[in-house]
């Protein structure tokens, strides 16, 4: 087959992310690792990220020796040596050891002991046995495997549990694309737009399910881009131009071309590196700010992975699919003089981002960012003092390639104090009552925050503890639009009753209307894990003739949950509840059910047909907050499998059994939503927009936590003058 002459491109990986150079680098450099398995990884990333010197800037991040760590916590993430040892075992293993080709690893992660075992654990004590869970793909079959790392052995095997495959590797990712960039056809396509093949810039993306015909066989489809004259290729679409291509044959199946007569929008003004801008800024250029702290931070990391600040303690980890896992998170309770339970386990389970787009080069784009391709996997190094604040500390995460080698994913999280002048509590007294009172408390809290880079999109998540019990949890959305090219300059062009698919933000582009859903999985243990769903509804009540000048008020009538069904929640503005997590064997001392509240913020619900295809894989957006019983199997909101699955292992499925969840250990699964209509100013690259929730504590305290808080006086401070650090 005649290929396309030589590139001078990116391969980007990771929904367009990570970018692989081809080109050739003596294997030697490599020493930390066995590389000769899978050259191509080893030669597009190094598995020792080099720590940039930025980091200069982070005392707070100590160097950690990845080959020689050790676990210390039951819930500790697997080590190189432990991860390394999972590949031995596997590669002695029968239904792999003689298999060719190798089965490729798509996830490892640590098989975590029983709640009860964690829960009884304490300090000091041995280590439960560690395990690792596995999901690999061999022969277009998944299989998920348990491995003991004591008795060297895989003590358990399930073969395609459901529908779908693992998220996407790299190996499967750099194939497709290689595949695409070798082909005849399109390289005669991409020339024939006016495209240099040296300025080619291609991603691969996943495709949904839509229907029988696709089942069988793995699929990706590679759209391109222009790359010349910007760094924003995202901007310069080839539109119309779609090649779908099997990811295990590595052969096209087909080519779609429905773009002809569409331009290559302009580059100017679309690259938004700080080097590219040539206008002076319009506005007064901010003098720098930074919140410093002379003490240093108050937060302290025992054993690489325990976080005490304040009166909270929390187990903090990285991973593949979810980016952070915050585990045993418990607040000190001054009256009680202990620490108390709140949340066993917390991450972003899924992450559901449909356009709205139903033309041939846009339908299938329904994109599971963590379980297609993972947010740990696509979180890249935090930048200091812009990512993350002076005296943040800094946390790796450890990961495994489609060799079964491990790798280090640098800096992806960050853990920092905030202080931005809010107010914790405050009350002044009138001088009409002869009293005069001043009092008010700083708010400083305590973020753990991750960033992942999911192709275009950037997802900020953030973990926010307050020291009045409050958990906030924050997802911020930048990067870039996924825009489509068209033939119109402006407005003014197109019919009125004609469907564009969005808002024209730039000649030749239209930013195309979609939405993001990041649903959260919340291991709600308030003082054990015994607990119950409590809706607290408020409803209109009317006076009788006679009774009050008032005509109408509201009363508060409880609701406890029996059953999963009764516990599922779609938000409306008219019929306000507040819901709440309570245990109630542990009442407080005048008799309410110690507890927490799920506090929604602004967020938006799927309007897709729930037959939709996109709809029933991702039906655990059809409420805003589920309950279910807590079973170690039912973590991942779109099931173990989310690549092309067809919605059969689903929060949606799981809670239609209508199991039990009074009095029980229980799960409560909350949905941030955000539709977004595209607008001028998201191009070129988008201001950051958030949304959040809060648990909020709820009769889970006697008092205000927080009365005997200090305020702050000028000699607790330096001042600081520019010309001091002169």
């Amino acid at each position: 087959m005649e290929t396309i002459p030589s590139f001078r491109f990116f391969l980007l990986l990771l929904f367009g992310l990570i970018i692989l150079f081809l080109v050739l680098y003596p294997l030697e450099n490599f020493e930390l690792l066995d590389c000769s398995v899978y050259k191509p990884w080893c030669i597009s990333k190094n598995r020792i990220q080099a720590k940039s010197n930025l980091f200069s800037q982070t005392p707070r991040t100590k160097s950690i020796d990845h080959l020689t760590e050790s676990p210390h916590h039951p819930l500790d993430p697997l080590t190189f040596q432990e991860i390394n040892l999972v590949r031995a075992i596997l590669s002695s293993y029968p239904p792999f050891a003689s298999s060719s080709p190798s089965p490729s690893i798509h996830y490892v992660a640590l098989d975590e002991p029983d709640k009860s075992i964690v829960l009884r654990w304490k300090k000091g004590d041995p280590l439960p046995p560690r395990k690792a869970t596995v999901v690999a793909l061999l022969n277009g079959q998944s299989h998920i495997l348990t491995v003991c790392l004591e008795s060297n052995q895989v003590a358990g095997h399930v073969t395609n549990p459901a529908s779908g495959y693992p998220s996407l590797t790299v190996d499967d990712m750099a194939g497709v694309l290689n595949v695409t960039l070798a082909n005849r056809e399109v390289g005669r396509i991409i020339t024939a737009r006016g495209v240099d093949l040296s300025n080619v810039a291609c991603i691969p993306l996943s495709t949904g399910w839509y229907g029988a015909s696709e089942d069988g066989r793995r699929v990706l489809k590679v759209q391109c881009f222009s790359s010349h004259g910007t760094a924003n290729f995202y901007m310069r679409p080839i539109e119309g131009l779609t090649v779908t291509v099997d990811v295990d044959a590595r052969e096209i199946i087909h080519i779609s071309n429905t773009g002809q007569g569409i331009p290559i929008p302009q580059a100017a003004g679309t690259d938004y590196r700080y080097q590219a801008q040539k206008k002076k800024p319009l506005h007064q250029q901010l003098n720098p700010i930074s919140m410093e702290q002379p003490r240093g931070p108050s937060f302290s990391v025992e054993d690489g992975h325990i976080i005490k600040w304040a009166n909270w303690e929390f187990h903090l980890k990285a991973d593949q699919r979810a980016g952070v896992i915050v585990s045993r998170a418990m607040v000190w309770d001054s009256d009680r003089e202990r620490l108390r339970s709140v949340m066993y386990k917390g991450f972003s389970s899924e992450l559901f981002v449909p356009y709205m787009d139903p033309s041939d080069g846009w339908y299938f784009k329904t994109y599971m960012d963590a379980g297609e391709y993972g947010m740990g996997f696509t979180a890249m190094p935090l930048v200091p003092l812009n990512d993350c604040p002076r005296q943040s500390h800094y946390m790796d995460g450890v990961f495994v390639g489609p060799d079964g080698n491990p790798y280090v994913q640098s800096n992806m999280v960050c853990v920092f104090e905030r202080y931005s002048g809010d107010i914790a509590w405050r009350h002044s007294e009138s001088p009409i009552t002869g009293m005069e009172i001043r009092e008010s408390r700083p708010k400083v809290t305590l973020v753990v925050r991750m960033a992942a880079s999911v192709g275009n999109y950037d997802y900020i998540i953030d973990w926010e503890f307050q020291t009045d019990g409050l958990i906030r949890i924050k997802v911020a959305l930048s990067g870039m639009l996924m825009v489509k090219a068209t033939a119109y300059q402006n407005l003014n062009q197109v019919a009125e009753q004609e469907y564009i698919a969005g808002t024209l933000v730039s000649e030749n582009l239209i930013g195309v209307v979609h939405d993001h859903y990041v649903t959260f999985y919340l291991d709600m243990d308030i003082d054990g894990p015994d607990n119950s769903f409590v809706k607290m509804n408020l409803v209109k009540e009317e006076t009788t003739p006679g009774e009050s000048p008032r005509k109408s008020y509201l009363k508060v009538k409880r609701h406890v949950s029996k059953t999963e069904k009764d516990a599922q929640i779609k938000l409306k503005l008219y019929d306000p509840s507040e819901f709440h997590v309570v245990n109630p064997s542990r009442p407080s001392r005048v008799g309410n059910p110690v507890g927490y509240k799920i506090v929604p913020g602004g967020t938006a619900a799927s309007l897709l047909d729930l037959d939709d295809p996109p709809q029933k894989r991702s039906a655990f957006t059809n409420n805003q907050i589920w309950v279910t019983p807590y079973n170690r199997s039912e973590q991942w909101a779109s099931g173990l499998l989310a690549y092309q699955s067809k919605g059969d292992d689903t929060l949606a499925v799981w809670s239609a059994r209508n199991r039990p969840i009074e009095d029980r250990d229980i799960v409560v699964w909350y949905t941030l939503g955000f539709h977004h209509i595209p607008c001028q100013e998201d191009f070129p690259i988008m201001p950051t927009v958030s949304s959040s929730f809060d648990l909020k504590p709820v009769n889970f305290f006697e008092r205000n936590p927080i009365l005997q808080a200090q305020p702050r006086f000028p000699k607790d401070l330096p001042v600081c003058r520019a010309a001091d650090s002169a």
